[in-house]
């Protein structure tokens, strides 16, 4: 299996997270909400696609893959309903909290994310030598 247009795609996708957190830095909570909004209904198509691909293998055992990006989903929509509830934040102390909040929120799902790309590297790696070791062994089977 070529796993590099699948790794393309991650850098593409890395690349307009970039591009979108610099101009989102400059925008008011109405353009945000739409940015949320927008990045809110890409996710949930993300899922849906993963739900496809996890169906079209239903053979497969469900893997610890699966529950992760089952947790993410999960992790979206609390952060969603965190921003929706935000409007009723009324105190400017409570809001700077939840300002202080949110930011070490992000750099942790940062820093997760970093993470995740290691186990991917990794993943890819053993894939490859899973498969050039099942290669291996049926070049010996055939001699």
């Amino acid at each position: 299996m070529d796993f590099s247009a699948k790794l393309e795609n991650l850098k593409t996708k890395v690349d307009e997270i970039v591009t979108t957190a610099q101009a989102a830095a400059a925008e008011d909570r109405d353009q945000l909400k739409q940015r949320v909004d927008k990045a809110q209904d890409d996710a949930n198509q993300a899922v849906e696609d993963a739900k496809q691909r996890a169906g079209e293998a239903a053979d497969r055992a469900e893997s610890k893959w699966a529950k992760m990006k089952a947790d993410a989903a999960a992790r979206r929509e609390d952060i969603k309903a965190k921003i929706d509830e935000r409007a009723n934040q009324l105190d400017a102390k409570g809001a700077a909290a939840d300002a202080d909040w949110a930011e070490q929120d992000a750099v942790d799902a940062i820093d997760y994310a970093a993470l995740v790309v290691q186990d991917a590297q990794l993943a890819v790696l053993d894939a490859l030598d899973a498969r050039a070791y099942a290669d291996e062994r049926a070049r010996v089977a055939a001699s």
